[in-house]
């Protein structure tokens, strides 16, 4: 934001960071409709953790149970529309930044196709995963925002689809929140496996760590006492896994993963599983949601994801993570609109 240092939530960054003489290309839609815009929210250090813990400059409060994380990396924008303090926040979804807070605190969040909303300005991480996407309390709250981020968007009128229930291995009383609202939608919904997704997942983390150590080299050879300790470890990983035999060979099963999700969605409009196999732990239990969350395997295909929150049986809600085929967040947005109006029924 013109005028304004930005930190990525890190100390090595803010004790030296200038105020920015531009703003970042992703906010020209806000500042062309006179949008007011009412702060700036902390974040997960660099954007590379999906706890939203943040040694720094303090953890955002889950609103839902300030005993449970709030999810990162983007827990802030998450915190600030669910509290009302803001309509619309934009987030940084890079591995499931958007969808894993979004799914912490019990809001809807739109991971938007690689490449769609420009990323000049945009703090990096990690170039080829790294995407910009709006967060709200709800499915509307996401269509202000993505007329923000690309002026002229407009939702498809349609209200069916054919689904793909890809199923895996998730606390009960996740899939039966999201089963439930499924059928609350009387779509076409029909159950498929994907064998390879955790595999897939490992793929995605490999080359999203490497790529970060190239983007945050410099920062964590001269700063390392100015980032915290679990982001450094993650940029030690990728500094050990970034040689191009590795790269390579990961560039190799993101192309064929890709390929099998084309094949998907030559069957299906729609795939939906949960955003995170369960619900958001407590601070004590926050390192489980690395292996809970849904989301890395959509960011290596490159597609678009929505998460929105379903009610379950007790107090906290789950989250149904709907994805859809590149640029068609029209379409996914659509879906949205008839999943979140169903789930309130149930």
């Amino acid at each position: 934001m013109e005028g304004v240092p930005t930190t990525a939530g890190s100390r090595a960054v803010a004790d030296q960071a200038l105020p920015a003489q531009a703003d970042a290309a992703c906010l020209a839609g806000a500042r062309a409709a006179s949008a007011r815009i009412v702060g700036r929210t902390n974040l997960h250090e660099l954007g590379f953790g999906v706890t939203g813990v943040n040694p720094w400059f303090g953890t955002p409060v889950n609103p839902l149970d300030p005993t449970r994380v709030p999810g990162g990396s983007s827990s802030g924008s998450a915190v600030a529309v669910a509290t009302g303090e803001a309509d619309v926040a934009y987030g940084s979804d890079t591995g499931g930044s958007v969808r894993i807070p979004s799914a912490c605190c019990g809001t809807a969040g739109l991971k938007t196709t690689w490449g769609r909303i420009p990323l000049d300005g945009v703090w990096p991480l990690s170039p080829s995963f790294d995407t910009v996407g709006p967060m709200a309390r709800d499915v509307g709250g996401l269509q202000v925002g993505m007329e923000l981020l690309e002026p002229g968007f407009v939702t498809a009128p349609r209200t069916q689809w054919r689904v793909g229930r890809v199923r895996l291995e998730a606390d009960p009383v996740i899939d039966a929140a999201i089963d439930r609202a499924l059928a609350a939608t009387e779509w076409e919904v029909v159950d498929i496996e994907m064998p390879e997704w955790n595999s897939i997942s490992t793929t995605g983390g490999l080359l999203l760590a490497g790529e970060a150590w190239n983007t945050n080299r410099v920062l964590a050879e001269t700063r390392p006492d100015g980032i915290g300790e679990d982001v450094l470890a993650r940029l030690h990983l990728g500094r050990d896994v970034s040689d191009q035999v590795s790269l390579s060979a990961a560039r190799t099963a993101q192309a064929l993963w890709c390929s099998r999700m084309d094949g998907a969605f030559r069957q299906f409009d729609l795939l939906a599983m949960p955003t995170l196999t369960i619900l958001p732990p407590v601070f004590e239990s926050a390192s489980d949601l690395l292996v809970a969350r849904c989301t890395l395997p959509i960011n290596l295909a490159g597609i678009p994801a929505l998460s929105l929150p379903v009610p379950t049986e007790g107090h906290l809600p789950a989250s149904l993570q709907l994805v859809s085929q590149r640029n068609t967040e029209e379409m996914l947005l659509a879906a949205g609109l008839v999943a979140e109006a169903a789930a309130a029924t149930v």
